[in-house]
This record gives structure tokens, sequence and C-alpha cells, in this order.
């Protein structure tokens, strides 16, 4: 047996050791990136606040910039983790919006306010941060077929849906950068669906005209 030590939820020691060295990295770099910028930080700088070879680090990222992308990958399976948990028969608007809401709200403490300034504020990451918005979109209509029982004839339908509401939140992201200082992340995300739905609902009396 390879590793004869698991834990109940499957994890062996080696596992184990390969997280717990990511983790360190990423809380690691985080910290660094945060008190000091992103460009002001190295690779080195990194390594050696996590008590890890440059090797190590490479291991693990490929670069600095992926460290940071790291924490937003997760978003995508939180959110698909949200859709599966909705009751079987609501509505699927009602899903979308419920399961956003919720992996926002999640993901949006003080050490997630102050990344997502970093990245704005960062040319090299801001780029880079454009992307996330097509593993979403490709995350959340894999999620919404999965409810319709990968039924073939509903994927185009569900891939739609997808794109319309991760660009709503794509503009919501913007918004929020122009956001009161005051502002809850919940309310905001609520404000920004109703705003979706209002314009979809009226786009769509004006679409039945076109059938």
């Amino acid at each position: 047996m390879a590793d004869s030590k698991r834990t109940a939820t499957g994890e062996g020691r080696r596992e184990r050791k390969r997280r717990q060295t990511r983790e360190r990295i990423e809380q690691a770099a985080m910290t660094l990136f945060l008190q000091r910028g992103f460009e002001a930080t190295t690779v080195e700088d990194i390594t050696e606040a996590a008590d890890v070879s440059k090797r190590s680090f490479f291991d693990y990222f490929p670069s600095k910039e992926e460290v940071v992308f790291a924490w937003q990958d997760s978003f995508a399976d939180r959110l698909m983790a949200a859709i599966a948990a909705r009751p079987a028969e609501e509505p699927l608007v009602a899903v979308v919006e419920a399961a956003i809401i919720a992996t926002v709200i999640a993901a949006v403490d003080e050490r997630g306010l102050a990344l997502a300034e970093l990245i704005h504020r960062t040319p090299a990451l801001n780029a880079r941060d454009q992307l996330k918005y097509a593993r979403l979109e490709q995350k959340l209509a894999e999620a919404l077929l999965l409810r319709k029982g990968n039924d073939p004839a509903e994927r185009s339908r569900m891939r739609i849906l997808a794109a319309v509401v991760i660009g709503a939140l794509r503009v919501g992201a913007e918004l929020w950068q122009q956001r009161p200082p005051d502002a809850a992340p919940q309310d905001f995300a609520r404000e920004i669906f109703a705003e979706l739905w209002r314009i979809l609902a009226e786009f769509g009396d004006e679409a039945k005209t076109r059938l």
C-alpha cells in the first residue's frame, strides 16, 4: 500500500503534506502582496517567508501570478457546490441568484476585499483577472446542466443563461469598485440581480416581437 495512513476523508499523509505546503506558500505570498504590493514581492521573498525552496515553489505554482489566482479558481468550485445544494424543485433563476450571492458573501472577507483591490490596481493582475469569467461561465453552465440531468437538449440553453449571468457578475464587479464605503456585499449583489432580471424582462418583451 503506497500510503497506509489515511484520514477519514481519504487524504493520505503525502497528500496532506502537499496541501499544507501549498497553503503555506499561498498564505505567505498573500501576506507579502498585501503588505508590500505585488510587483515589489519576489518569488525569493515568498519562499523565504514560507520556508520552502524555490524549486518547491515552482512545483506548486508556475508564477507568482498563479498564487493570486488560485484563490479565484476556488470560487468557481464553491459556486458549483452551492448550485448543487439548492432544492431540486427551485426555479433556475432563483437557484443562480441564491447560489451566487451565497458564494460571493462567503468569499468577501477582509482579505478577499484587499485582494480584489490589489488585482484592480495591478496591471499585470488586472489583465489576467478577466480570464476568470470564462472559467466561471463554463463551471456555472456545467452545474446548471447537471440539474437538468445532463440533457443534451438543454446544453445551449444553460450555456446562454450562464453567459448572461456571468456577464452581469462582471459588470457588478466593475461597479463594486465605485461603491459607497458602507455598501454591504450581499445588498449590492441583490441589487445587481434585480437589475439583471428587470433588463431581461424588458428585452424579453422586445424579443417576443421577433418570433
